[in-house]
């Protein structure tokens, strides 16, 4: 804690007590980097500025301030946890365990993370990093990627929490792993607890943590369809629950083994939209890596859309320009696409 208080780095987050701040901290930084968080976190309180305006903020202005930071459940539960504190508990953050453990995005992690820094609250924090450092401390065998080990983790952290300043510790602990005690190369001479460490003392620092080998990540080859009509392109929105809920796409999908990707170009708009289309042009590829897959992706120029569309898959469409796409919230992997969008004369289509 005393190492904390004198190498932490000067993140906005650690200015401020208030819980709201903290806590919109907290889950931009689940599973994403500080300094991709650091890009996000400032603009999204400077329009949300208290729990109430989240709350009263619609969907999509929430995922457009969220736009591009990915993991977009955790806005959609943000969004729906702050109505529940205004309407709930009047605006004010519960400082109980058991009722903000209960808000919608609070898991465990979050819980012990927002109630020890903004509430003094003795709960202790697992995260990557902790489990990184417990590893090291006392050479666990236990692989940190497998979350039924949680517990004895978590347990052995517990034991260490300091009480009194549980918030510091945390911050303590959680920095330490993410600045010193790094997954490949950790800087020993700079840990403030190299003494205590088994793994130090062994020089065994690289064999820890342990993990269990990942699983090979899957491909999807995709076919998507830009689809003109004077001027305009088609947008849909995904439904509100799932990956990527809550987003504007172009329309397509998967390909089938037995395809051609203009094919399933066209075969995705009819299931989805209930519309024909002619597909005048392949227009680019985009890759793109979520975590649990990777998908290729097959751009069509498409046009003279025929039938009244039918939704059959997305919640809603819009047409617009090239130039409004930017009023609209937009997966990662679609902002790709767009940057091949400005190299088309749309008049010619």
């Amino acid at each position: 804690m005393d190492w904390y208080q004198n190498n932490q780095r000067d993140l906005p987050w650690r200015a401020t007590k208030k819980p709201y701040f903290i806590w919109v901290s907290e889950i931009m930084l689940q599973q994403t980097q500080v300094n991709t968080v650091l890009r996000y976190y400032s603009p999204f309180i400077k329009k949300f500025p208290t729990v109430r305006k989240l709350a009263h903020a619609s969907p999509d202005e929430v995922l457009k301030a969220w736009e591009l930071l990915g993991y977009y459940a955790r806005a959609r539960n943000l969004h729906r946890a702050a109505k529940t504190v205004v309407e709930e508990y009047g605006g004010s953050i519960p400082s109980t365990y058991e009722k903000f453990r209960q808000l919608p995005g609070v898991g465990d992690y979050v819980a012990a993370a927002v109630l020890s820094i903004a509430f003094n609250q003795p709960y202790a924090v697992l995260d990557g990093n902790v489990k990184r450092v417990l590893s090291r401390l006392f050479l666990i065998d236990l692989p940190v990627n497998v979350q039924k080990y949680n517990k004895e983790f978590q347990a052995n952290i517990d034991k260490l929490l300091n009480r009194e300043q549980p918030g510091i510790f945390n911050q303590a602990m959680m920095e330490l792993g993410a600045t010193v005690c790094k997954p490949a190369i950790p800087i020993c001479s700079e840990c403030p607890v190299r003494k205590s460490c088994k793994a130090f003392q062994m020089n065994e620092q690289r064999s820890y943590p342990r993990k269990t080998k990942k699983l090979k990540v899957p491909h999807f080859p995709i076919a998507i369809g830009v689809i003109i009509k004077s001027n305009k392109i088609l947008i849909t929105q995904r439904p509100p629950e799932g990956l990527l809920g809550g987003l504007w796409e172009f329309p397509g999908g998967k390909i089938k083994e037995t395809e051609l990707p203009e094919e399933a170009c066209a075969r995705e708009i009819k299931e989805e939209l209930n519309i024909s289309v002619t597909v005048q042009k392949h227009l680019g590829q985009v890759k793109h890596a979520y975590t649990h897959f990777k998908i290729t992706i097959e751009v069509f120029l498409c046009n003279n859309p025929r039938g009244k569309i039918k939704l059959n898959c997305s919640v809603g469409y819009r047409w617009v320009k090239v130039s409004e796409l930017v009023n609209y919230p937009i997966p990662s992997a679609n902002h790709k696409i767009i940057r091949h969008l400005k190299k088309v004369n749309f008049k010619k289509y």
